[in-house]
């Protein structure tokens, strides 16, 4: 599981092309012209299982703060303000 230790230095977003909610959270980081890591959970073999023991869910976008936060499938608005956070 990671832990502020072992948090990333930049955001990670775990997901998928098949994904809907993850295409939307892609828009808002490539809008806001967020600098971050795609880690496609399709394309890579263990992706799927790294993002369940970030968050402890099967759901998708997971997405990975460098203050080793991290938020599950959020609402534009919720990624809007904990990328203003």
């Amino acid at each position: 599981m990671m832990t502020a230790n072992t948090a990333p230095s930049r955001i990670t977003m775990y997901g998928a092309d098949w994904c809907g909610d993850c295409r939307r959270s892609k828009r808002v980081l490539d809008a806001l012209g967020v600098d971050y890591d795609y880690v496609d959970t399709v394309e890579i073999e263990d992706a799927a299982d790294r993002a369940r023991a970030i968050s402890g869910r099967t759901n998708i976008p997971v997405i990975v703060f460098p203050d080793g936060s991290h938020l599950v499938e959020p609402s534009d608005p919720e990624l809007r303000e904990k990328l203003a956070a």
